[in-house]
């Protein structure tokens, strides 16, 4: 792409720091333009991967540069209907960690002003970009495990060391279900193409977050439980079971930190297909699907309308959850 997108990152997080913002330098048709951070010293482990980088003491100085077009956007999730709001207010292309939002009424505002403006507004939903992600929808498809019959999901992690970690502080709508709930539900939602009936969920509550959460959801087609923890040994799994067989994935959400993904495809008679993604970057993948879109005018993998259904679910699981001793 000659015409590269120049992207400016509001704050200097960690997961920027390490994922996102090299994945916008690397991009094919993106140039990490900007950075907002009133430390300079949290700019300099950016610069040193993208040493023509322009720091900014503020947000708002970054987003009243006309030459910044796009914003990822990396702050604590109470932050990111305000900040997206203001970023597309200034004419910036927003691309917003998950959860953009904190309830599904929250929405609302984000896609009236992506209409209203014509600008593309859109979550960090990378997992969809990732060609294992793809390959396992078509399986599915193709009726490749037979007719559905239950999906298992599972996304843990022991943050409880951290205690200043914005995951384990519910002012900043911290917990594992807005962090990495929307893994286990939102990929069986982009992989079936359905929404469930009947949603039932418990909860371990721990200083107002959620530190264990257990879903159990009927679709149309298929049966569903997950859980999703904050306080366990880390582990990660999506399977997918059918009459005829049944897909696996070791490596669901965060392939090469975790592991190599690896799709195994289980067949009658105990066979096992294993095709493997070693090298894939689905940060990468999803910065260079945001640019297509802005300058080709493709569409975007995972719009608004996407998030806000995996975001009406986890209102549901919030909302009906018993609460675990």
């Amino acid at each position: 792409m000659q015409n590269p997108v120049n992207w400016g990152v509001l704050g200097a997080a960690k997961f920027a720091r390490q994922y996102m913002a090299p994945a916008i330098h690397a991009a094919e048709g993106a140039r990490l333009a900007g950075l907002a951070t009133s430390d300079p010293t949290k700019a300099e482990p950016f610069q040193a991967f993208c040493p023509d980088l322009t720091v900014y003491d503020s947000y708002d100085a970054l987003l009243n540069n006309p030459q910044i077009e796009a914003v990822y956007i990396p702050l604590p999730n109470h932050l990111h209907v305000e900040w997206s709001l203001k970023a597309l207010d200034a004419g910036k292309h927003v691309l917003c960690e998950k959860p953009m939002a904190m309830t599904v009424s929250e929405f609302a505002p984000l896609i009236n002003k992506r209409d209203e403006t014509g600008l593309l507004a859109a979550e960090a939903y990378m997992i969809v970009q990732h060609p294992q992600w793809k390959f396992v929808r078509k399986l599915i498809a193709d009726k490749a495990i037979g007719n559905l019959a239950h999906v298992t999901g599972a996304f843990s992690f022991d943050s409880r060391a951290d205690t200043a970690n914005i995951r384990n502080r519910a002012e900043t709508g911290g917990g594992g279900l807005r962090d990495i709930g929307v893994y286990v539900i939102g990929s069986a939602r982009f992989v079936t193409g359905q929404e469930p009936v009947q949603v039932e969920s418990a909860i371990r509550w721990e200083d107002g977050v959620d530190a264990f959460t257990e879903i159990r959801a009927q679709f149309p087609d298929f049966t569903y439980s997950s859980y999703v923890s904050i306080r366990m040994h880390p582990h990660q799994e999506m399977v997918f079971h059918g009459d005829r067989g049944m897909i696996r994935l070791t490596a669901p959400f965060n392939p090469r930190v975790f592991g190599e993904a690896r799709v195994e495809l289980h067949r009658p008679g105990l066979e096992i297909q294993v095709t493997r993604f070693p090298a894939d970057d689905h940060y990468k993948l999803q910065v260079e699907a945001f640019c297509r879109s802005v300058r080709e005018g493709a569409e975007y993998p995972c719009p608004l309308e996407f998030s806000r259904g995996t975001q009406e679910v986890i209102d549901r699981v919030l909302e009906n959850a018993v609460a675990l001793p």
